[in-house]
């Protein structure tokens, strides 16, 4: 839900930035075209590849510092009746597993860099929506 208001807020910039109105009907590949933004990433895989940054960032320090003690630390209290949030972590998991990263290779920075840099896969972003 909240990716769909993202990427429709992302088009509506560029429509506003182009200067045309919704009434024109342009189709969004043909204005990303216009506007130079056809080959680069939109804003879901820049949010997905910081999140995977700050995760393995997190996931070097030492166990004493407090983005780690709070990164896992699990609540007591109740949710709330419905279908509860996803959380920051299943974010994480989710960014991973499109983008075929391994449980451990944040040990290593370059790989886990190369990894989270890689764009996820379309298929597959198309289901999980």
């Amino acid at each position: 839900m909240e990716i769909n208001k993202i990427l429709s807020r992302g088009m509506d910039v560029l429509r506003r930035s182009a200067r045309n109105s919704r009434i024109e009907r342009i189709k969004n590949e043909h204005r990303k075209e216009i506007m130079g933004v056809k080959e680069k990433p939109d804003i879901i895989d820049i949010i997905e590849r910081k999140r995977l940054q700050w995760y393995g960032h997190v996931k070097r320090m030492q166990e004493e510092r407090l983005p780690k003690l709070i990164m896992e630390w699990i609540t007591g209290e109740r949710r709330k009746r419905g279908r509860p949030r996803k959380t920051w972590i299943e974010g994480v998991r989710a960014a991973t597993k499109t983008r075929h990263l391994e449980a451990d290779q944040w040990l290593n920075r370059k790989e886990w860099c190369l990894g989270s840099g890689r764009r996820r896969q379309l298929s597959q972003d198309r289901k999980d929506r």
